[in-house]
């Protein structure tokens, strides 16, 4: 039977009838230990017993309602996470992509109050990815997203990864701001240096103009940190987060400071379903366990455990697999061989992943793996790392 969906997705072999934990399962019962998790979505697993009491109890109540009324799940999620970073302010979207979108309005309506009309270009790096509709494309600006939907200039520049000297000569009297990844995630899982952060951030102050974060993979534990930026304590003006902050359910977000916000007065941006009761009431829950004592820093030590791992699966299989790289359980492995061939491996040996630039795979597990499982994912590693430098012998 051929499927009414479009092809753009191409076609996937795998359906999946059920998650739990760590795990996904096939209809026929097969187990499959998954480290995509949504890519990066399900930042607590499959089906974690509090975002599941907190979708169900909320789904009883009220599910949408609109942002034309007052909605206490969302204005508590986003005080939580005012207390927990940087911003002043929060927006409300449903996806990542909408919310590098909103980041990139604000940008420009910050210099627009400010009688800069003229300040509408932005800034991105070399091998980012920021989402999906015409400007995160635009900013991004690779050619297999980009063909057959830009024409003309879109009012973006790309500078390449970590080159201060060229971000700088990038910057003119039309320059609102640049967008940057602290961990480039479809890149090939690139942290992005702390000195050049701390460059970028100077520079801005400089020029005049804006600094704006995409976390919209690396944020919500992810790094070790609530946001990835802490890390570095390098803050920016505003940063787009989603996927994890979900745990599943499509919610994104925009924080910014109050000075970035002020000019954001009613009318000028808004979202239908954005903040609505059933995303936000999950939002809360997935804070609740990502910021309660001690969650974030065992969740690293179990990192820390896998990332020993596969130092040594690097050094035992130096013809498979070149490098490890990111941060915390956001893990890329540089390889040697086709990155689609150890994919394809380790999908025999039912462990999922995602690939990434750079000839990479990713692995992003959820927050609360146990070191059982993570033994379980080693073996799979090794029999697929094993299988493919036998191959190549």
């Amino acid at each position: 039977m051929s499927s009414a969906l479009m092809s753009n997705y191409g076609n996937p072999e795998l359906e999946f009838e059920r998650g739990q934990g760590c795990y996904l399962f096939t209809s026929e019962g097969e187990r499959y230990l998954d480290l995509t998790m949504g890519i990066a979505v399900n930042c607590l697993g499959h089906c974690h017993p509090h975002l599941v009491a907190a979708l169900q109890e909320q789904s009883t109540k009220i599910w949408h309602s609109s942002n034309l009324f007052r909605i206490p799940q969302t204005e508590r999620l986003a005080k939580r996470l005012v207390e927990h970073t940087f911003a002043d302010r929060v927006f409300f979207s449903n996806s990542g992509t909408e919310a590098v979108e909103a980041g990139f309005k604000m940008m420009r309506r910050y210099h627009y109050s400010r009688g800069d009309t003229e300040r509408v270009r932005i800034i991105a790096l070399s091998q980012s990815f920021h989402g999906r509709t015409l400007a995160p494309i635009a900013a991004s600006a690779n050619p297999l997203h980009t063909e057959g939907f830009l024409t003309g200039d879109p009012g973006f520049d790309q500078v390449p990864f970590g080159d201060i000297h060229a971000l700088r000569g990038a910057i003119t009297e039309k320059t609102a701001g640049i967008i940057l990844e602290p961990i480039q995630g479809e890149g090939g899982i690139r942290l992005t240096p702390f000195d050049y952060l701390l460059q970028v951030r100077e520079l801005c102050d400089e020029m005049g103009i804006l600094l704006m974060f995409d976390e919209v993979q690396s944020g919500v534990g992810r790094s070790g940190f609530l946001y990835a930026y802490q890390a570095s304590g390098i803050a920016p003006d505003l940063l787009a987060s989603a996927k994890g902050l979900g745990g599943g359910f499509p919610i994104g977000a925009c924080l910014v400071s109050e000075r970035v916000s002020a000019p954001m007065v009613a009318g000028t941006h808004g979202s239908t379903f954005g903040g609505n009761p059933l995303a936000t009431a999950v939002g809360n829950a997935v804070l609740d366990v990502i910021t309660a004592p001690g969650f974030l820093r065992g969740a690293m030590e179990t990192a820390a455990y896998l990332r020993a791992g596969l130092a040594a699966l690097i050094t035992r299989f130096p013809a498979v697999l070149e490098e490890q790289t990111g941060m915390g359980y956001m893990i890329g492995l540089k390889c040697v061989v086709s990155n689609a061939d150890l994919l394809q491996a380790l999908k025999e040996r039912h462990l999922l992943a995602v690939k990434a630039g750079s000839n990479s795979i990713r692995l992003l597990p959820p927050l609360n793996m146990t070191r059982d499982e993570i033994d379980e994912a080693l073996i799979a590693l090794n029999g697929a790392c094993e299988a493919l430098s036998n191959k190549s012998a």
